[in-house]
């Protein structure tokens, strides 16, 4: 199943990427997906964390929320930067996440990082196990917004936990 999934996701990728809808060009870029698809099952990122098929559903939520996060923080960084008086308060913080598995603790630390005004500067582990990130914030309103926990609870019931 994952690995149809892969090839169904190579294609359609393909296909908005190159725009052309004519058969031999859709012929070529559904072979192609196949077989880069079969060449992921040889060196094996056809896996959990190479292509979290399961995630494929809850990311069609969790992908515009994330992209509002982004667009609301980039918002209030710029408003920062046109600032005069420049009001930043910068800090590091450390976050606990909650989620259980590595493709759900990476989303988590990738989210921080795509969200203007954060970034995560090191996840701190324990044998297999991240225990926590440690985060730059800019400003003391962005990490008042990750202790908030609204992210992680996104990100873990994204990962299929709630």
């Amino acid at each position: 199943m994952r690995l149809v999934s892969l090839a169904i996701s190579l294609f359609i990728f393909w296909v908005l990427l190159s725009g052309h809808f004519d058969a031999f060009l859709l012929g070529a870029g559904a072979l192609t997906a196949i077989l880069v698809a079969a060449a992921g099952r040889l060196f094996g990122y056809t896996d959990q964390e190479g292509h979290p098929a399961e995630l494929i559903l809850p990311g069609l939520l969790f992908w515009p929320w994330l992209v509002k996060e982004i667009v609301v923080s980039a918002l209030g960084v710029s408003k920062i930067i046109l600032s005069r008086s420049l009001p930043i308060s910068p800090r590091l913080l450390t976050i606990w996440p909650t989620q259980k598995t590595a493709v759900g603790v990476v989303t988590f630390a990738n989210s921080i990082t795509l969200t203007p005004g954060t970034i995560t500067v090191e996840a701190e582990r324990d044998r297999n196990h991240i225990r926590y990130l440690t985060v730059h914030a800019l400003t003391d309103e962005t990490a008042a917004g990750l202790e908030t926990g609204d992210m992680d609870r996104h990100v873990t019931t994204f990962e299929g936990r709630s």
